[in-house]
């Protein structure tokens, strides 16, 4: 029998809007430091404030104190990116009030962790490029490299994102921590090698965009200049190499230790690809010893689908229970001249699935 009641949004999944602004990712990625009361970064201070902090990243934090608000807001990317990715799966990133806010999901050697690791990297290098492109940052600017003309025979102009800048800050602020602890541990090693390719995933898809200059619109001129891919593009590119990524483990090799795949059969892994240590946990069941692992009772499922986001997958077999709410979209959207859009509220009675 169907049970009728107001749409409400299932549990295990995002904290409140207020809750991730107030958070920073701090680049071990094993933490995301609460900012607590503090909206902004603008003082020397407020660097000694940050929890997760260790005393390289506050110093670079003194030394940057005007760059640090695009890494707050990177924070904010690397999580929105992260809830979005994973939406439909058994763990869907979500945050806990403690730290690290992912929980000790992120603390293991896992796929998940590599995400974690390659997203946050990347949401940095991209956040404070796009700070120096729109000039908030006295540091830099525009990449002033490009110019000239190219052997296409466009003319470069305008401001090319400067990419190299925000990879530079990327490596130093968030790569730091795990070069403190030296690089002999595979963990380190990991966690190195997928802030690298979390950035490569910026560097690799950087585009050309063109404006054309002419008569009536002809393209008699035409000025190009560099830009970095919409930052979902970068997720989808870090996410296709979570669902391919290589398990590793640590070897000598000469004096040297290197990751290598842990079955000798697989290709060695490239630069771009993620890497982890240890299998993931199948996240079906809440585990109270284990902060962020929250389970999947009370989550949305998709009835007809076969895929990780359907019933039979979701719920781990338990089943589920089906309820039918009250939706209210907007409807017969009108435009009036001049400018708006007027539409109506509909309301209508659909079916949801929740595992048991």
């Amino acid at each position: 029998m169907l049970q009728t009641r107001k749409l409400q949004k299932a549990p295990g999944c995002y904290l409140p809007s207020y809750f991730l602004q107030k958070n920073l990712v701090v680049f071990s990625t094993r933490y995301l430091a609460k900012l607590s009361s503090v909206g902004s970064i603008r003082d020397e201070e407020t660097c000694e404030r940050l929890r997760g902090l260790i005393q390289r990243q506050v110093q670079i934090c003194k030394r940057s104190v005007e760059v640090m608000d695009a890494v707050r807001r990177g924070a904010q990317l690397a999580i929105d990116e992260c809830q979005f990715q994973f939406r439909n799966r058994r763990w869907n990133c979500s945050t806990l009030e403690s730290m690290p806010v992912f929980g000790k999901v992120v603390t293991q050697g896992t796929r998940e962790a590599a995400f974690v690791y390659a997203i946050s990297a990347a949401s940095v290098a991209f956040a404070v490029t796009r700070a120096c492109s729109s000039g908030e940052l006295e540091k830099c600017g525009c990449d002033h490299n490009v110019h000239g003309v190219s052997p296409e025979g466009f003319q470069w102009s305008g401001c090319s994102d400067n990419i190299a800048y925000g990879v530079a800050f990327s490596q130093s602020f968030v790569d730091v921590r795990e070069r403190s602890k030296g690089q002999s541990s595979s963990r380190a090693l990991m966690n190195l090698h997928n802030n690298e390719a979390g950035r490569k995933a910026i560097l690799s898809h950087m585009r050309v965009e063109c404006k054309c200059h002419g008569v009536s619109g002809s393209c008699e001129v035409k000025t190009c200049w560099k830009a970095m891919p919409p930052f979902r593009k970068v997720g989808n590119i870090i996410k296709e190499k979570f669902d391919g990524a290589t398990e590793v483990e640590q070897r000598k090799v000469g004096t040297t230790k290197v990751l290598v795949p842990r079955n000798s059969q697989f290709k060695p892994h490239t630069d771009e690809d993620l890497v982890y240590l240890e299998p993931s946990p199948d996240f079906c069941d809440y585990d109270p010893r284990t902060p962020g692992m929250l389970g999947t009772v009370g989550r949305q499922c998709n009835r007809t689908s076969k895929a990780i986001d359907g019933c039979e997958l979701m719920c781990c077999g338990r089943g589920f229970q089906t309820q039918e709410v009250e939706v209210v979209d907007r409807c017969s959207c009108k435009f009036h001249w001049c400018c708006y859009v007027k539409c109506k509220q509909c309301r209508k009675m659909v079916e949801i699935h929740t595992c048991r």
